[in-house]
């Protein structure tokens, strides 16, 4: 990898870095590669409980790298679908990888950044934190999923207002609108992310993993199958030694 990502596996964690602060994490395919390589490489671990998604500098992301899509103004269609492509690899990976996503969004995310955080499972923000769809400013269409998961927490008009008109969220609105979970102080957020994270992974089991999957496959499912996919779950993760000697441990307290 080069100095645009970085990932430290410890503890069950997986600490993945937007690390090229000097640039204000500007997306460019350099940094999609990398992207796209740690992502898998979270995915195939299979000690990693909790992803958690943060940024160095006092800017997440500014999104996609407009010079470099300049730059290569003679190939434009063929270096943004190379571009889009292995943004959409990485965050698939991460979709498809057992653990939940958990994403620490300090500064501002712009663009490809504000698709970066719509993707996480828990959004932890700063006070400070922004959220700014910018796409079609440029006359640009969204891309990292964003239209797949913006109107799944919002709705479609809300998406489309946020996506056409390009408001600036504050991480008070974002909270209003269930785009991030909880709301800190600056200078507390990495150590409450990391909170939440050391929480997350010592959880028994792979009740972690299974919810998961249920919370992505919900929105497609009938009450029915959704249902059925819920009792198969509890029943498997009832059966886990792990999770009986929770239970023990549980019942041992309140004697």
């Amino acid at each position: 990898m080069t100095d645009r990502i970085t990932l430290d596996i410890r503890d069950g964690i997986a600490r993945l870095s937007l690390a090229n602060a000097e640039r204000r994490n500007a997306i460019d395919l350099e940094f999609l590669r990398d992207f796209a390589a740690a992502a898998l490489d979270v995915q195939t671990d299979a000690g990693v409980r909790v992803i958690l998604m943060r940024a160095d500098g006092p800017v997440f992301s500014v999104g996609g790298d407009l010079a470099e899509m300049v730059a290569n103004r003679d190939r434009a269609e063929r270096h943004v679908l190379e571009m889009a492509s292995t943004f959409h690899l990485g965050i698939e990976r991460l979709q498809l990888a057992s653990a939940p996503l958990v994403v620490a969004l300090g500064g501002t995310a712009a663009g490809g950044g504000f698709s970066l955080v719509l993707g996480a499972d828990l959004v932890i923000a700063a006070r400070s934190a922004k959220l700014v769809a910018a796409y079609t400013k440029s006359g640009l269409t969204p891309d990292g999923g964003a239209t797949w998961f913006l109107p799944r927490i919002v709705g479609r008009q809300k998406a489309f207002e946020i996506m056409a008109l390009n408001p600036v969220l504050s991480a008070g609105d974002a909270a209003t609108l269930g785009l991030v979970a909880r709301v800190v102080e600056d200078d507390a957020l990495d150590a409450e992310a990391m909170k939440v994270a050391t929480e997350l992974a010592a959880l028994p089991s792979d009740a972690l993993a299974v919810l998961k999957r249920q919370l992505h496959a919900s929105p497609g499912n009938g009450m029915a199958d959704q249902l059925a996919i819920e009792a198969g779950g509890i029943a498997r993760s009832a059966a886990q030694p792990e999770v009986q000697a929770a239970l023990d441990a549980f019942f041992a307290r309140g004697r």
